[in-house]
């Protein structure tokens, strides 16, 4: 693949306009600290440049000083002290969004841990944690570690654990460099760490499309018991309307028997042809005749009254996984015994 099918970031640039500015004595020193793919990246950037004003370099300049100073009084005093500093340096909005950027670098530092870290290290690390501490750090791993992690805790702590990443928003940089450093510490001491994505609903349901059906099936069915909602929302994000395309044939045509054709006619509305085809593709005669019909009278279909189609449908079709009427395949395979 030609890397000139690929957009410029304007990150890159700025960094790399940094470099030149600095010289090619303190140049060298950054190299030092960089990977070989960001080193490859830079340079290509750096040979691409050309003819920059003495305002652009300026004004980048100006802008990672400001990143620098803010790393210092965040590292010194927190997020706050560095935000009411800046403030008064350079002024509300330009503060704002210096800190944002920092914080951005500072989780995408985060990411770097986790990927090399076997989770059954991990799990050896964290397991004796508070619930939600062991939310926070599942939550910074990928869904395929976090799942791996998750079957192998106690059966209520899985399911605390579970309803915090569930529920959790937001959580404060500091927590967060906290809980790095408590991990960290561990590191020194010949122990694994990771972190990496914040979680949520959607991740959680992530996490249990690649856990194994025992432990999704107990995890769901207690959650259920305390937060009936919050099981249901996690269900419903489990599965998609587009999933219900990579069934196989007789099991869409087995979930057509349970759709209301109104429903799925709506459904289709949001959807590419291509997608679409597969569904008409599977339906009786009648049923397709029926949305035919309808679908004369239909037009200027609202976005929510698509979303509840689908997953009025999706619902159905859960329905009929959990029933064992159809397989929707789970991320990590489920194995078919013919």
């Amino acid at each position: 693949m030609s890397v000139a099918r690929f957009p410029r970031s304007n990150s890159l640039r700025k960094a790399a306009t940094v470099v030149l500015a600095l010289g090619v004595d303190n140049a060298s020193k950054v190299y030092k600290y960089l990977h070989q793919e960001e080193i490859e990246q830079l340079t290509k950037e750096i040979a691409t440049l050309q003819n920059l004003s003495s305002e652009s370099v300026e004004s980048t300049m100006d802008e990672f000083y400001n990143l620098c100073m803010a790393q210092k009084f965040i590292t010194e005093g927190g997020i706050e002290y560095a935000r009411a500093v800046l403030e008064k340096a350079i002024g509300s909005t330009n503060a704002a969004n210096v800190i944002e950027k920092v914080s951005r670098s500072l989780q995408t530092k985060a990411f770097q841990f986790i990927y090399k870290v076997d989770p059954r290290h991990l799990l050896s690390l964290i397991q004796n944690e508070h619930p939600q501490t062991i939310a926070l750090i599942l939550s910074y791993c990928t869904s395929e570690q976090a799942s791996a992690i998750l079957s192998e805790l106690p059966r209520e702590v899985q399911l605390d654990v579970v309803e915090r990443i569930a529920t959790m928003d937001s959580t404060s940089p500091d927590i967060v460099k906290e809980v790095e450093r408590l991990v960290e510490h561990k590191l020194s001491m010949g122990e694994a760490l990771g972190t990496t994505q914040i979680g949520g609903v959607k991740y959680m349901a992530e996490v249990l499309n690649t856990i194994d059906r025992g432990t999704e099936k107990y995890i769901l069915e207690e959650l259920g018991k305390k937060d009936p909602k919050l099981a249901e929302e996690i269900r419903n994000k489990m599965v998609v309307f587009e999933d219900i395309v990579n069934l196989e044939p007789i099991h869409i045509q087995r979930f057509l028997q349970e759709v209301d054709p109104s429903d799925l006619l709506i459904a289709l509305k949001g959807v590419g042809k291509e997608i679409a085809d597969v569904f008409y593709q599977n339906m009786s005669m009648r049923m397709r005749e029926t949305i035919e019909e309808e679908s004369k009278y239909i037009h200027g279909v609202k976005l929510s009254d698509v979303e509840e189609a689908q997953q009025k449908l999706v619902t159905i079709a859960r329905k009929l996984d959990e029933a064992g009427e159809i397989i929707i395949a789970r991320g990590w395979g489920d194995e078919i015994i013919v």
